[in-house]
């Protein structure tokens, strides 16, 4: 125990934006590549990189494409060939990839994509939001795919899903993606960088990724990387087989967070930065007398659908608080089934909600509930 106090001790603590610890991490957890396009408020991931020029000292290919439809086709031949690429951008430029994204899943192309979410539809604002939760959860391409989606709320947590979004990506062969938000981007926060790992060389490539497309050898010839198939019956084998693959996704993957449940009688469900202003919103509920606690999905896709219809039993009600319309909600809505009443509370336009007014939600659409 000594020893492992001593370690953390000896960690380095950084001040940094959460958009900076993306670049520092995916440095520091062996990456191969990073090809993206400036856009408020996720530019510093760029700008970090090109600061810190890791092609200096880990070999680590930085680019700035000419767009975000050039960047994730760059992830897709990089991730095809076994290299640990990753892209990053904000709402709008995300929506521009999403034909790439579809073509990464149904070729089985492992890859990391950061989204630092910004307020729309269209342009919309720079301000913070999160109505990108259907773009990122339903998969905003063709066809019947899913996207692995984990939620930061802390800048810690950007810098450590960076390795944890790669180690799923290439487990399941799956496009996965790091779904942050203004705030979580921009704000500045004591973080423990991972230690550095070394870039994986081309012979553990081939070892580890069989399937990528390294071109030919002595002994094979090179793989075909492709999401076409012209035989609608193969096509079928091929949706079944993908399907699987997600329901064992689905089972083994969920990763939440509750806080103040053993006692609660509301359950307030958030994720990403909303999921800290609710903890706030606990704390002065429970001044009041109002014994409330939090759900925290961390794994947008694969969403906790088990986990939130056990949590809610004897339970009085759900807040559903995020920062847009309303779509985590039917997500919530379909894991609770009816049992209680399940209500939502969001801001728009970037506006970012004060605890305060999730209490007021709270008392206003469930506990005044005769």
């Amino acid at each position: 125990m000594a020893e492992q106090n001593n370690k953390a001790n000896q960690q380095e603590v950084k001040l940094m934006k959460g958009n900076e610890a993306i670049a520092h991490a995916a440095i520091r957890c062996g990456a191969d590549g990073y090809f993206g396009y400036p856009i408020t408020p996720q530019s510093e991931v760029l700008e970090t990189l090109a600061v810190l020029k890791p092609w200096e000292t880990t070999g680590m290919v930085v680019l700035q494409a000419e767009s975000e439809v050039a960047s994730i086709n760059m992830i897709y031949g990089g991730a095809g060939a076994g290299k640990r690429v990753l892209t990053s951008s904000s709402s709008p430029g995300v929506a521009l990839m999403q034909e790439g994204i579809a073509y990464m899943a149904g070729a089985e192309i492992p890859g990391l994509i950061v989204n630092v979410q910004r307020g729309g539809p269209g342009l919309g604002t720079i301000q913070p939001s999160q109505s990108d939760y259907f773009q990122a959860t339903r998969g905003g391409g063709n066809g019947d795919y899913y996207v692995i989606t984990l939620a930061p709320n802390s800048v810690q947590e950007m810098a450590d899903f960076v390795d944890l979004a790669f180690e799923l990506a290439f487990k399941y062969r799956n496009p996965a993606m790091i779904l942050s938000d203004g705030v979580i981007g921009q704000m500045m926060e004591k973080v423990v960088l991972p230690e550095q790992k070394p870039r994986r060389t081309e012979e553990e490539i081939r070892k580890e990724c069989p399937w990528a497309s390294i071109g030919r050898t002595p002994d094979r010839d090179p793989n075909i990387i492709t999401s076409l198939e012209l035989k609608p019956e193969v096509m079928e084998q091929r949706n079944l087989h993908l399907q699987a693959k997600y329901a064992e996704i689905k089972e083994k993957e969920v990763r939440f967070e509750t806080q103040q449940m053993d006692d609660a009688e509301y359950m307030i469900v958030s994720f990403g930065s909303a999921s800290r202003i609710a903890e706030k919103a606990i704390e002065l509920a429970r001044e009041e007398g109002i014994k409330a606690g939090l759900f925290r999905p961390i794994t947008l896709w694969p969403f906790p659908e088990k986990q939130i219809a056990e949590m809610v039993k004897g339970k009085k009600g759900v807040l559903v608080a995020e920062i847009n319309a309303g779509q985590m909600v039917e997500d919530v809505r379909l894991a609770v089934n009816g049992a209680v009443p399940v209500e939502h509370f969001g801001r728009l336009g970037g506006i970012v909600p004060d605890p305060e007014e999730i209490v007021n939600a709270l008392k206003e659409k469930l506990m005044s509930r005769k």
